[in-house]
């Protein structure tokens, strides 16, 4: 009997959890969130966070970006008090500290520590999974905002290098090669690190970013940007 309620308990949560993962995949990012959160597990929480970053990112106005990426942060230090060992909680920690920071300005960001904060998150991931195409990325652009705000001082600061950048950037399309957002945050961290010398790159990414298939909401946002983008480029 025992045995039987434990089957069905994980079978419910694995719906619900698919529930919250297909509502995220269908823009749904608030509804998404409320998902996640009812589970009360660290998947569900990471889930949650990422959730209403991506709401604060793509769909918030200016003035409900901060309070939902303050949840976010909230929601995802909760996945990591559930199961440290989880790293896409690690992850969503670093991802929705990041926005986070964003809307404070540089300054506070750095009198805050958030750039510390962020490459530790995103290292525990890389950690506890070391082909987490996720933190690659999430690294890569760590490497590459912090010396295009740093410059000569990023690395005696923090140890940010553009070649730490390309490296991880590489790696992360190595891992996932059909992925739009690999694509498109690449090419905006080559912009970052050097915008005329690595137009022609990154204009190529942008291409390779709107020729995938969007499979899901996210991937329309990605394909919207790589539009933009390639636009202000002069690129086509």
């Amino acid at each position: 009997m025992l045995c039987v309620l434990l089957l069905t308990t994980c079978v419910a949560s694995a719906q619900t959890l698919e529930q919250a993962r297909a509502a995220h995949a269908e823009g749904r990012f608030v509804e998404a969130a409320e998902l996640g959160v009812a589970l009360k597990t660290s998947a569900g929480y990471a889930l949650a966070a990422q959730a209403l970053a991506m709401q604060g990112y793509v769909l918030a106005g200016d003035e409900e970006k901060q309070g939902l990426f303050q949840q976010a942060v909230e929601l995802a230090e909760e996945a990591v008090r559930l199961d440290p060992a989880n790293p896409e909680a690690h992850i969503q920690l670093a991802h929705a500290r990041g926005r986070y920071a964003r809307t404070i300005g540089f300054l506070q960001a750095v009198t805050g520590g958030y750039a510390t904060k962020v490459r530790e998150s995103v290292e525990e991931a890389l950690r506890l999974d070391p082909d987490k195409a996720a933190g690659h990325l999430s690294l890569a652009t760590w490497h590459a905002e912090i010396v295009h705000a740093a410059g000569g001082m990023a690395r005696f600061l923090y140890g940010a290098t553009e070649k730490k950048a390309r490296g991880h950037y590489a790696r992360a399309l190595e891992l996932m090669p059909d992925a739009k957002v690999v694509c498109v945050e690449f090419a905006y961290g080559l912009l970052l690190l050097d915008e005329e010398g690595n137009r022609e790159e990154a204009r190529r990414l942008l291409k390779r970013a709107v020729e995938k298939p969007s499979k899901d909401a996210v991937d329309r946002f990605y394909h919207e940007t790589a539009v933009a983008r390639l636009a202000a480029l002069g690129g086509r």
